[in-house]
């Protein structure tokens, strides 16, 4: 195993790493609910998964704002060239989010057009989280950098393997998205939630396990990672911990548990992205540029860092405060 170095842009690169973690577990699955959307039958059902995320969907985004702006400030050299490389799914991605918040105001506002901005809320949904899989997939299979900038073509992002990942990050979402309405629902609502997750679980292990089979063959760094010895003792417990967490979500789902199945599928995504980082580290641009090549200044990192230390548990406690004011199951009125 290679040893992690406790300094400034390890630091960084765990703030990033867990603001990117709190965006896919708190955005995740109101896209995934977006995903969903259209299998819901309209009114009270669209309603009360609506519902279920109006008092905390727009403040999920801050986890992607604080990814972003930190991975600029702490690693811009990085920033440059993922931005450069990125540019057609990243813009893609944020015009879609743009296109969900309106949508989600102006259904409310203007029910003459209901059925339209219900369909801009899936669509939105549905572009964002496949530009964000799209993205990642892109990522992992490689940047070409020469003189620290990116020196690949216009399209370069897109692959199959990016077209893999990204399917397979809707399926994530949309799991996650029905687990939250396992949580947050019942009657007919629940009972279709129940439904959707069995076969959305199985479709997002399945993609897990093609990602995973699939990435060895992209490097072969990725191969030494995972299967060198005696690293593999380390990296073949995540692999196996996902096969016992699928099993747990099964057996949750089939006993009708509430929370079990959302938490467990939360999980499975911690699991995934600890793969990615046995994956990519120490590199921040796959086998061209590492950590330390990207980062800033110690000094700005050590500045910067000051304000993380107090702006994270301050974002954390009013995030977990509005989660506790808004628990338990939902109802269809609109929120106004």
């Amino acid at each position: 195993m290679m040893p992690i170095p406790v300094d400034l842009p390890t630091i960084w690169a765990f703030i990033i790493t867990f603001a990117i973690f709190a965006y896919v577990v708190m955005d995740g699955f109101d896209l995934g609910i977006g995903i969903l959307f259209p299998l819901f039958a309209p009114g009270q059902q669209r309603d009360r998964a609506m519902n279920s995320i109006a008092p905390v969907w727009d403040g999920n985004e801050t986890w992607l704002v604080l990814g972003g702006s930190g991975l600029m400030a702490a690693f811009p050299v990085a920033y440059g060239i993922i931005l450069s490389a990125l540019y057609t799914p990243i813009i893609a991605m944020l015009l879609a989010l743009i296109f969900r918040g309106v949508a989600f105001e102006f259904r409310w506002r203007d029910a003459s057009h209901r059925p339209f901005w219900d369909f801009a809320f899936a669509l939105g949904s549905f572009v964002a989280a496949l530009a964000q899989g799209i993205t990642l997939g892109g990522l992992l299979q490689g940047i070409a950098v020469r003189d620290r900038t990116y020196a690949g073509g216009w399209w370069d992002w897109l692959s199959p393997f990016s077209v893999l990942v990204g399917v397979s990050l809707v399926c994530g979402y949309a799991l996650l998205g029905a687990t939250w309405l396992i949580m947050k629902s019942d009657g007919v609502l629940q009972a279709r939630c129940q439904r959707l997750a069995l076969r959305l679980g199985i479709g997002t292990i399945v993609g897990m396990a093609a990602v995973s089979a699939a990435t060895p063959f992209l490097s072969n760094d990725y191969a030494t990672r995972w299967f060198a010895w005696p690293q593999v003792l380390f990296t073949a417990q995540v692999p196996l911990l996902v096969a016992i967490a699928s099993v747990a979500f099964f057996f949750a789902l089939r006993q009708r548990r509430d929370y079990w199945p959302f938490l467990i599928a939360l999980a499975l995504f911690a699991l995934g992205l600890t793969g990615l980082g046995i994956s990519l580290y120490p590199y921040v641009v796959p086998r061209a540029v590492t950590l330390w090549d990207a980062a800033s200044p110690s000094a700005s990192l050590g500045f910067m860092l000051v304000g993380a230390v107090i702006m994270v548990p301050i974002i954390l406690a009013y995030t977990s405060y509005a989660y506790w004011v808004f628990r338990g199951k939902t109802g269809h009125e609109g929120y106004h």
